[in-house]
């Protein structure tokens, strides 16, 4: 089975991304080569655990690895404090070395959490990313972006860890629940979005294969993604500059998920996809763009199943919206840094916007 093997440019801490299909069962041995010793500990959770976990587990044995393993609840609310706390006593009692790999297998939050845990467990531990979500796979395992939620914002503790190697298993995807998959894609559009119209073009023709399960289609969509995020990371891994451009839909995002509570209410990428459009029509409303390319993205994600409107079932508040944003982590001298563009594959970054112009995008949003 052919692989794609794209490299991360980070010196000495740089990594490659595989990207394929089966490579769950080659872990082992894929694995083997960036390992120090022959022990890893696997963090998984309740859903991904009882499909994956046995198999990632034989894949390791096979190679000689002895494994430990975890599982956490899956959903946002596994990242905060109290579960970070439970996973490093859980490393701890399993006598983690220096030399020990730990092993993340699930979606964003599995990844985010176990990232940080291995970012702060004996002042840092080496550790693979294997994503089981398209979201994951496409965003969240690549970059070494680890953290947690706190009652304040969304990934407002954490630190900057790249991982050793990441193993994205298209195959894997095939379990994914519909809903999942559909924020996942929101993410995926993002980097057409950014700086690749051609990109975006390509999944207006080929997103709905995608979705529906296209070996191809998926594999080229995720290493498309993976290539690009790659490409900004390496420039920029500390977010100093035009990695910010990543956060594309996600300083409105935030603020959607900070008022649903980070539940299952609305996902990660469902309010990212949210994001975008409004990003898009504030940029419009600034004159910064044609209201066209707002227009584009709204009939595109409503033509592979993704929401392009506010839920109708919930009473959204302008101020509360603006307070939620104004505590992002992206607020520099007390200004929120926007992502806006100036077409399809045009974004750029810019604090020099008037909060009357945003709070009067919010109102035209809400009552859309």
């Amino acid at each position: 089975m052919s692989i794609d093997r794209l490299h991360m440019d980070l010196g000495d801490r740089g990594y490659d991304i595989l990207i394929g299909s089966g490579l769950l069962d080659q872990a082992g041995a894929l694995m083997a080569p960036v390992m120090r010793g022959k022990r890893a500990f696997v963090v998984t959770d309740d859903l991904v655990g009882p499909l994956y976990l046995e198999r990632l587990l034989r894949a390791l044995g096979q190679a000689g690895i002895e494994a430990d393993r975890t599982e956490v609840i899956h959903g946002e609310h596994s990242k905060d404090f109290a579960h970070l706390e439970a996973l490093l006593d859980s490393m701890l009692e399993a006598r983690c070395e220096r030399s020990t790999m730990v092993v993340a297998l699930g979606g964003g939050v599995v990844g985010d959490l176990t990232g940080f845990a291995a970012a702060i467990l004996q002042r840092g531990v080496d550790f693979v990313q294997i994503p089981t979500t398209l979201l994951a796979q496409v965003d969240s395992s690549v970059g070494g972006k680890t953290g947690i939620n706190t009652r304040r914002g969304k990934n407002l503790v954490g630190a900057f860890h790249q991982p050793r190697l990441v193993l994205a298993d298209i195959a894997v995807l095939d379990t994914l629940p519909r809903r999942q998959l559909l924020a996942g894609y929101a993410e995926v559009v993002k980097y057409g979005c950014i700086d690749d119209a051609d990109f975006f073009d390509w999944l207006e023709e080929n997103g709905h294969k995608v979705i529906e399960g296209d070996v191809a289609a998926r594999r080229y969509a995720v290493a498309i993604s993976c290539r690009a995020k790659a490409r900004i990371v390496a420039a920029d891994e500390r977010e100093g500059g035009i990695r910010a451009l990543l956060n594309l839909g996600h300083t409105f995002g935030h603020a959607l998920e900070a008022e649903t509570g980070f539940g299952d209410e609305l996902l990660h990428g469902e309010a990212v996809g949210l994001g975008m459009v409004m990003a898009l029509r504030l940029s419009a409303r600034l004159g910064l763009a044609p209201a066209a390319a707002a227009e584009r993205l709204e009939h595109h994600m409503l033509a592979v199943g993704l929401s392009a409107r506010l839920s109708a079932q919930r009473h959204w508040d302008v101020e509360r919206l603006m307070h939620h944003m104004a505590g992002d982590k992206k607020v520099a001298d007390g200004k929120v840094t926007f992502v806006l563009v100036r077409g399809i594959g045009q974004a750029f970054l810019t604090r020099d916007v008037p909060e009357d112009a945003v709070r009067g995008m919010l109102r035209d949003f809400i009552g859309a």
